[in-house]
């Protein structure tokens, strides 16, 4: 492809309504970034590496970071829904592209059903009559009909939630000043550096979601600047948020009484107030989980919608609402996926593919950024990854850590998330069968 027709790659016309700025896409990253992870993550790592838990946290957004960068540079290149999906299939070709965007999509929706369970315990204590499958599909339901709504109104629902869960962390940072200086930050559990990137695999999860904003592309104001912008600003945000909560933690409750709670940021409020605080954390947890569902529905249907445009998806998939200027059948479809999953009940298993779907996809766009570097380095790229050369520095850490961190994840990890690439490649015998022509936007 020529630099000149790389560069109209911007200049399509989109079905979707050009509706969300930095402010609503930056938001949308630390909406799903911040999740629910925190809460219960930082005592688990405290266990692990000790007052230098924040240490941890800064180690996997540092981790984090690379992968943002190539991220960046290629929704800048490539301002589209599919995201993933085009960012492969330019550079490896439509079969693994289809791969890559099919375990996405599956683990987003098993994510998304086992949050929504999440949401529904702590609803209990609220409605303890209210059966837990019940709200969490009342959840998914009510995120669909949103997501169906439109966008501006799904980003500006997303925004609202975000700050409230920012504010919650907030709050747990500002009631544990008085306490800053209490400890030795650099004392980690035992043996130090080791037990400090143990506990940086563990958190690497709680920065998942940045990856999200680039699927917003098509909806997105001046897409190739303000995604990429989004993207590593959300990343950022949330890493020092992070870094606060964990240094503010150990300095109020030991850390080991956190490596032992259930509530450990609970515990930090309950320390500074005295009473019972767990109501307060537990609205802040139901704003958390909802707010991580909603937003999960959202660019999981855009990621469905932007595949149906390379012909290897049914076209009814890529529909947009007349009126509302949104991908509704994709959004229905999402959203079924996810409601008959919250019903299966028992989807532990399966959900621990979704920390494989996650470090395959990491891996594979790291080293998408590296090839396209070699054999098309005349592509316009308004945004532009740290290099050497023409080797891009950040990508080859991103592609080593995220084959390091995957190869860490444990045998039952590994099993399901190849059932689950599996099953996607049968998919795409059957959907491409007969089919030898290259789809759109991809190579064949």
């Amino acid at each position: 492809m020529t630099p000149m027709a790389e560069k109209s790659e911007s200049n399509l016309k989109t079905k979707l309504k050009r509706s969300l700025g930095l402010w609503e896409l930056t938001l949308t990253g630390i909406g799903i970034i911040l999740g629910a992870g925190i809460y219960a993550l930082i005592g688990k790592a405290a266990g692990i590496a000790g007052n230098a838990t924040w240490i941890s946290f800064l180690i996997a957004g540092i981790i984090s970071a690379f992968t943002a960068l190539s991220y960046a540079e290629l929704s800048s290149m490539f301002p589209r829904s599919g995201a993933e999906y085009v960012y492969v299939g330019k550079t490896f070709g439509r079969r693994l592209a289809f791969l890559v965007g099919w375990m996405i999509i599956i683990g987003t929706v098993l994510a998304a059903a086992t949050v929504s369970l999440g949401f529904a315990g702590y609803l209990s204590v609220f409605l303890p009559l209210l059966p837990l499958t019940l709200a969490a599909a009342g959840l998914i339901a009510l995120s669909t009909l949103i997501n169906v709504y439109g966008v501006k109104e799904s980003a500006t629902i997303g925004a609202i939630f975000s700050i409230v869960e920012a504010v919650g962390l907030i709050l747990i940072i500002i009631i544990g000043l008085p306490y800053l200086g209490s400890v030795d930050y650099f004392q980690a559990a035992t043996d130090g550096t080791f037990n400090l990137f143990g506990a940086a695999a563990l958190v690497f999860f709680a920065y998942i979601g940045f990856e999200s904003i680039p699927r917003l592309s098509e909806e997105a104001k001046e897409p190739e600047k303000n995604v990429p912008t989004a993207t590593l600003l959300s990343l950022a945000i949330s890493t020092v948020i992070y870094v606060l909560v964990a240094i503010v933690a150990v300095s109020v409750v030991p850390w080991e009484a956190l490596a032992s709670s259930n509530a450990p940021l609970a515990d930090v409020a309950n320390v500074v107030f005295g009473g019972n605080m767990r109501t307060v954390l537990v609205i802040f947890a139901l704003f958390a989980t909802a707010n991580t569902v909603l937003l999960m529905l959202v660019t999981d249907a855009r990621l469905l919608y932007g595949m149906t445009e390379s012909g290897i998806l049914p076209a009814t998939l890529g529909s947009v609402h007349k009126k509302r200027k949104t991908p509704w059948i994709a959004a229905l479809a999402i959203g079924a996926l996810s409601l008959a999953l919250v019903f299966i009940g028992d989807i532990v298993f399966l959900a621990n593919s979704t920390n494989f779907t996650v470090l395959v996809t990491f891996a594979t766009i790291n080293l998408s950024v590296i090839w396209l570097s070699y054999t098309e380095p005349t592509l316009r790229r308004p945004f532009i990854s740290p290099r050497a050369g023409r080797l891009p520095v950040t990508a080859l850490m991103g592609a080593a850590t995220s084959i390091l961190l995957l190869c860490s994840t444990g045998i039952v990890t590994i099993i399901s998330g190849l059932l689950v690439a599996l099953i996607g490649f049968i998919v795409y015998l059957f959907l491409n069968r007969g089919s030898k022509a290259p789809t759109q936007g991809v190579k064949a």
